[in-house]
């Protein structure tokens, strides 16, 4: 008996970064400390992380999985694809909950100079399985990780506003 079609989504998220030069902004994604600074959920007291690894490289692979209060378990399993220092990252990456696979995506993370800064361009291709809706949740929850990435450069306060923007 054939499941339910799988769903196609695509979108793409800009955000600048005005004093995080390219190199910066990429180290945040290619280096284990700058990633945990901001990729992981935005509520710890909800949420427990129970496995982490990260090997970034052309075929290398990331994975952060966690139980939430709820005794739900997500699972993010991630390969590189491509990789240009300070300009580009192409990776492919599975959710999971509870074991059940709920999605299949491809990311690409451009890394623009900006005045002092970076533009980020993130576009996203996702396929969602087995009757797994995601009604815009993904681009939603990726745009509060790459808010809490300005905060980790230092560009943004802790609730994502831009510090250039609080100057106006």
């Amino acid at each position: 008996m054939a499941g339910p079609d799988a769903v196609h989504d695509s979108f793409t998220l800009e955000r600048i970064y005005p004093t995080a030069t390219p190199a910066r902004t990429f180290a945040a994604w290619s280096t284990e400390a700058g990633r945990s600074a901001w990729f992981s959920t935005p509520n710890n007291e909800l949420w427990d992380m129970t496995d982490r690894h990260f090997d970034f490289r052309i075929g290398g692979s990331e994975v952060l999985e966690g139980r939430w209060k709820s005794g739900v378990v997500s699972r993010f399993d991630a390969t590189y694809h491509d990789i240009v220092p300070d300009r580009r990252i192409v990776y492919a990456y599975r959710m999971r909950i509870d074991g059940k696979p709920i999605s299949v995506n491809l990311a690409c993370v451009e890394f623009h100079p900006h005045d002092d800064g970076t533009r980020l361009v993130l576009t996203e291709h996702g396929i969602y399985l087995d009757g797994f809706e995601d009604g815009g949740g993904r681009a939603h929850g990726t745009g509060e990780l790459l808010d809490r990435l300005g905060v980790a450069l230092g560009v943004a306060r802790p609730d994502g506003t831009p510090e250039w923007e609080a100057c106006h």
